[in-house]
């Protein structure tokens, strides 16, 4: 029957209505709308055309949960909703539904906090700004505070504040003890092998766990990062002995036909999804009794710059093993060093003002052992 409507089109007009009548200022294309299934003649509001735009393109995607997200887009866009808000809704509830997948969970109430603290330090070690990481946070959190208020999503995700680390503020290293203790305590070949070469290469957690056996060449002690769609070669970086001995000990281990050098289980051939890698490098922190450090994966690539500079590396080198674009990146960690050399002098002057002589006597040894070496020295000169 001309005229009619099916189903589905009937759903999106009931949306219309619920938002509100039509702006007759406002220019919409005749074509847009038919091209969506509204009857012809028919001009909805801009919001029902990004609703039905944004739903036809989730129906497309592997996703858990994608009826629960379906009907939070209705909701949002029955409250008067910008395109542009929901737009900006649906890309940050995807990226964050699509994480949550690849770590084997598929329901909402199986969500905790720790995937939303997962999620921003995953943002974080990609380089996405901070706006928009606290753009896509709101989006993510008002999604499942609307779920928690239907009984689905568990209140224990909203107990405490999410904080975001701002750009301002100085990349945090590990103190040297602390690197040696999360050491001594990992108990696992693959573990040990991911947590070395992260901490002796600088690499992003994201770029190790998307590398494959083919970008590791052993005998130059390299490891090739690809970037991009079009897989072309970023950077290289180089394998410490120690790194190298827990690699080759990894592959050992590891099931050979896999393509990627950390792969994750229950999946064909896939890469470890972030969440797991960063719950096995907190299952460490815990265990070396560092968790009040508020020490995260991407802490093991501030500590290798950190590093390298106290060691003389110059910045432009650094620069180029960081993957970083402008020198002025860098150049934080030049301040943090600064700020560390600050902080030593401060603490043994603290220390020498406080008449603090713990270690005088021992002091006072090697300074006489010192005396007493340059005193022969200069006799048989």
């Amino acid at each position: 029957m001309t005229g009619s409507i099916n189903l589905r089109q009937a759903r999106f007009l009931v949306d219309a209505y619920a938002v509100g009548s039509v702006d007759s200022s406002e220019d919409y294309s005749k074509d847009s709308a038919s091209s969506l299934g509204f009857p012809p003649g028919s001009y909805p509001d801009s919001s029902i055309i990004t609703l039905h735009k944004l739903l036809r393109r989730l129906a497309g995607i592997d996703l858990p949960e994608k009826d629960r997200l379906d009907a939070f887009l209705r909701h949002v866009t029955r409250r008067n909703r910008r395109p542009k808000t929901l737009y900006c809704l649906y890309t940050s509830i995807v990226f964050f539904l699509g994480m949550i997948r690849d770590s084997g969970k598929t329901r909402l109430e199986e969500i905790t906090k720790g995937d939303v603290e997962a999620f921003i330090e995953r943002e974080q070690d990609r380089g996405i700004k901070i706006t928009t990481i606290r753009t896509r946070l709101v989006g993510i959190l008002s999604f499942l505070r609307y779920w928690m208020e239907e009984g689905i999503v568990s209140p224990e995700v909203f107990f405490r504040r999410i904080r975001l680390q701002m750009p301002e503020r100085l990349p945090r290293a590990m103190e040297p003890d602390d690197a040696q203790k999360l050491l001594s305590v990992i108990d696992h070949t693959r573990d040990r092998a991911m947590i070395l070469v992260l901490l002796r290469t600088g690499m992003r957690i994201g770029e190790l766990l998307g590398t494959k056996m083919s970008d590791i060449h052993i005998k130059e002690r390299r490891i090739e990062i690809y970037e991009g769609e079009k897989n072309r070669l970023g950077r290289v970086v180089y394998l410490s002995e120690d790194a190298l001995c827990a690699l080759n000990a990894w592959f050992h281990e590891r099931v050979q036909w896999k393509e990627y050098v950390f792969y994750g289980h229950g999946r064909m051939n896939g890469p470890m999804c972030y969440s797991a890698a960063r719950m096995r490098f907190m299952r460490y922190v815990q265990k070396a009794g560092l968790l009040h450090k508020g020490y995260t994966v991407h802490t093991l690539r501030h500590t290798f710059a950190t590093e390298l500079l106290n060691a003389g590396m110059r910045l432009e080198c650094l620069q180029v093993l960081l993957g970083h674009r402008g020198i002025e990146e860098t150049r934080r960690y030049a301040r943090l060093t600064d700020k560390t050399r600050e902080e030593e002098y401060f603490k043994a002057m603290s220390r020498i003002e406080r008449g603090d002589n713990r270690n005088d006597d021992q002091q006072s040894h090697e300074l006489a052992t010192i005396l007493e070496t340059t005193e022969l020295l200069t006799q048989h000169g």
